[in-house]
């Protein structure tokens, strides 16, 4: 059987084209729709190029943010997915929402958490004096950023990096690992409890995969 994946966007949808171009119709995988909440989203133009199915949810002027959640679920619904992958989605979900999907919605983050949750995480690196960044799949919870943490990749900061050169180094990696989870999570191999992340039923540690 195949894993029904819908992927969340609301840009240019690189970490989606990794996915397309190293998942699709392999490793059980079955891109089935992408979802955003920008219409003018150059991911949907990727995901037309695919041949997947595109839909467009749109927050409207004073919308509470469970009604808009509402919307959204009805949209991912249509799809049937299996698993629910967030590439970029800039919206905070609600705690009901997530709820509902908890085990089965991953996220990719631009840090090596549980360092660096929410935004301007390049440049924050930077500010501190960091040697090291990187970018962490987790499985999402109601917490912003704090689900157990799947996998990270690292890269090396340099002297006169700025924000851009940072960002750039990062989103190779994370082109690398994000595909590479969902596939791990396609092949039955990656669960989730109240303890955290496990794959080939082993508990991963807080920072993640690391073999041996």
């Amino acid at each position: 059987m195949s894993c029904r994946v819908v992927v969340l966007i609301s840009g240019s949808g690189s970490n989606l084209q990794a996915i397309i171009d190293q998942c699709q119709g392999r490793s059980g995988v079955e891109l089935v729709g992408v979802i955003s909440n920008k219409p003018d989203a150059y991911g949907l133009v990727r995901a037309h190029h695919a041949e997947i199915n595109t839909s467009c949810v749109i927050a409207k002027k004073g919308e509470k943010r469970a009604d808009y959640d509402a919307r959204l679920t009805a949209a991912i619904e249509a799809y049937q997915p299996d698993l629910i992958v967030l590439a970029g989605f800039m919206r905070i979900l609600s705690e009901g929402f997530v709820s509902r999907y908890l085990g089965k919605m991953l996220n990719i983050h631009p840090s090596l958490l549980p360092k660096y949750t929410g935004l301007d995480t390049h440049q924050r690196a930077i500010d501190a004096g960091d040697t090291e960044h990187g970018a962490s799949v987790h499985f999402v919870t109601p917490e912003l950023d704090a689900g157990p943490v799947i996998l990270q990749a690292k890269v090396p900061i340099y002297e006169g990096d700025d924000a851009q050169a940072l960002a750039e180094r990062v989103h190779e990696q994370e082109h690398a690992i994000y595909p590479l989870v969902v596939k791990w999570y396609a092949a039955g191999r990656l669960k989730m409890d109240a303890n955290g992340a496990y794959l080939d039923g082993s508990l991963i540690g807080p920072g993640g995969y690391a073999p041996d």
